[in-house]
């Protein structure tokens, strides 16, 4: 385990609130703070640590890998920061997209047009972990000449088959 500046604020934190409580069971210090020093690393990995995981919405940035957002599609929310920000896949063509990325999932809709666009190409990022989690990623990719031209990501809501409106 990395000890970081984060990790020991925390573990002082659930130190300080464990001693408070302790306190007013027993009103002897000595005691509260050898039980609070006894249950710190207890509270904080048992409890602590797992709601702050549930209640946050932090995720591991990776680089962007071909063969990773082919074989793993509920987890390119993790590549898709990084693809954004180096402009990987900004000038390609729809051909490389292809190979990099696969055929595309859909196609945006053009009201204009009333039919679908094919220089507007759509990808799942599946869905980000956290307990109050109701969107799922995409990214859109568009097309002009043949080239990609911008890279955008957009948030569309969880809906499953069976569930009635």
């Amino acid at each position: 385990m990395i000890i970081t500046p984060l990790l020991v604020v925390f573990l002082v934190v659930v130190f300080i609130l464990l001693f408070l409580f302790l306190n007013t069971v027993d009103k002897r210090k000595w005691l509260s703070a050898l039980l609070s020093l006894v249950l710190t690393p207890l509270a904080f990995f048992f409890m602590f640590y797992p709601m702050l995981n549930i209640f946050s919405s932090y995720h591991h940035q990776k680089y962007f890998d071909s063969e990773a957002w082919l074989e793993n599609p509920a987890l390119r929310y993790e590549m898709i920061d990084n693809t954004i920000t180096s402009d990987t896949l900004i000038g390609t063509s729809k051909e490389e997209i292809t190979n990099l990325l696969g055929k595309e999932e859909w196609l945006s809709w053009d009201d204009a047009k009333k039919a679908h666009d094919t220089n507007k190409w759509n990808y799942g990022l599946g869905i980000e972990p956290g307990a109050f989690t109701d969107t799922k990623d995409c990214v859109e990719i568009t097309f002009q000449n043949n080239k990609v031209v911008a890279v955008k990501t957009y948030e569309e809501p969880i809906t499953y088959e069976n569930e009635t409106k």
